[in-house]
């Protein structure tokens, strides 16, 4: 007697399903050019219809007709979202992520996954063979914040080993421009916040190689342990990028880890080489296909001059994770260079991306947002009520409004803190914003597959269609 499918869905009924949802997909992302940027919904409204404790009786395929409303309330993928930095989700990357759940490969080793082990050390090497970095190895990460988090690892255990007898402290240094995931790392690692040694951005943003050596060698002399420096190479509030080649030089001769932060910015170098002379000479660097290469969530990396410093770092197994094989393939395993022990299947979506289109319509298309960027700022410098707030040095553009004669600068923070948020309100573009020493910013970044000059241009028409909207009521400015 046949035990009954305790989670039942035949293949023909998989197969309905399937099509369904990609019948649906399909539709969506034809509509995109035409929804607003933002739903019309309050998180009363969401937490009311979604977050409740689910039925313990399964409703079946009718699942499926609440999925409609699930994206008119999620925020769309559209050609006019320029908030934080984050791309637009390319669609032959969605479908590696169906596939890749449908395998549901854990890749710890190669032996629990041949193919996709490889095919991630392949796409590990592409990426790094693609920003000039090749010889670099590594591993996919949730994002960012976690790359970076191993890459102050790998220089904590190669500075300051803690691994067997705890943190025994170490300061790392970066400019007072550097993400948030940076004092998280230290926090993390036992480090402490207070061991992160900020120091003042130059004019257009950068680290100063010079403040660098001074603030190294004033710890030094102070019986500190300096570990590591963190350049960025694009910063999140203006995506200035630090001089890569003088601070690793300074790294150098410090004898201190050189971490580059390019999370954001660092696929540009596929693009723009020339912006980034040095990035080839850091000792670790984070970045993440999820924002510059328009994947789909989440997509992040981790890339390392030496393996043996991974290994030092992360390599602790127990009995049943051993592996048997002397083969360097079959007997690779991620985890012993990497914190992750469960990883999904990452690589999938992106090796079946980049086939599809080829690496150079990625190349062309991270140009494109270079050069749209630009076009805005000139726009930008042409509008008498509109100014530039800092150098466009890759695809944020950080400006705001003059704020027609405000009187302070806090009243004219407050000016542009409500231009943004009315520009939300009329749901026809979408961005973010930043605060550059003590200025409130309007910060559209283009990391965006979709967008046109026209949706581009539409950023200074929305910011000014915004502030005269506010100008004719300009009590609700200023409560």
């Amino acid at each position: 007697m046949s035990a009954m499918p305790r989670l039942p869905l035949t293949p023909e009924e998989f197969r309905r399903l399937a099509e369904r949802a990609a019948r649906f997909s399909s539709e969506y992302l034809s509509t995109l050019p035409d929804r607003p940027s933002f739903p019309k919904v309050t998180g009363e409204q969401t937490e009311k219809l979604y977050a409740g404790v689910l039925p313990e009786e399964g409703s079946g395929e009718r699942v499926f007709d609440d999925i409609a409303q699930v994206f008119e309330l999620g925020r769309p993928p559209g050609p006019r979202f320029f908030g934080y930095v984050l791309g637009s989700g390319e669609p032959v990357a969605a479908i590696g992520d169906l596939l890749a759940s449908v395998l549901n490969q854990n890749l710890t080793a190669w032996r629990s996954s041949p193919s996709a082990v490889s095919i991630e050390r392949g796409v590990v090497a592409t990426l790094a063979h693609a920003i000039g970095c090749d010889g670099f190895t590594g591993s996919l990460t949730g994002g960012g914040s976690s790359a970076n988090l191993m890459g102050l690892a790998l220089a904590r255990e190669a500075h300051a080993p803690a691994n067997v007898h705890g943190a025994q402290g170490g300061v790392v240094y970066a400019s007072d421009e550097i993400h948030m995931s940076m004092p998280k790392a230290l926090a993390l690692l036992g480090l402490g916040r207070e061991n992160l040694r900020l120091i003042p951005a130059d004019e257009n943003f950068r680290l100063s190689p010079a403040r660098l050596e001074q603030a190294i060698t004033a710890d030094r002399a102070a019986g500190k342990k300096p570990i590591a420096v963190v350049a960025s190479a694009g910063t999140v509030n203006t995506g200035a990028i630090d001089p890569l080649r003088e601070i690793a030089a300074v790294a150098r001769r410090q004898k201190i880890w050189f971490h580059v932060d390019g999370a954001y910015g660092a696929l540009a170098a596929m693009a723009a080489p020339e912006k980034f002379a040095g990035l080839a000479e850091a000792d670790s660097l984070s970045l993440d296909a999820h924002k510059w290469l328009y994947q789909p969530l989440d997509c992040g990396c981790l890339l390392f001059r030496d393996g043996a410093h991974a290994r030092a770092t992360f390599a602790y197994s127990g009995d049943y994770t051993k592996t048997f094989s002397a083969d360097p393939v079959e007997g690779f395993a991620f985890f012993e260079e990497s914190m992750e022990l469960s990883r999904r299947f990452r690589a999938l979506k992106l090796w079946l991306s980049l086939r599809y289109h080829g690496v150079r319509a990625f190349r062309a298309s991270i140009a494109e947002d270079l050069r749209l960027a630009q076009l805005l700022a000139d726009r930008i410098r042409k509008e008498k009520d509109l100014e530039l707030l800092a150098p466009v040095a890759l695809s944020i553009v950080c400006f705001r409004h003059r704020g027609f004669g405000a009187a302070s600068p806090d009243e004219l923070n407050r000016f542009n803190a409500a231009v943004l948020k009315r520009m939300h309100e009329r749901r026809k573009v979408y961005v973010s914003n930043a605060t550059l020493r003590g200025t409130f910013a309007l910060r559209p970044c283009l990391t965006n597959h979709r967008a046109t000059e026209a949706d581009v241009l539409a950023i200074a028409d929305e910011a000014l269609a915004a502030a005269r909207e506010l100008h004719s009521q300009p009590a609700t400015v200023t409560r």
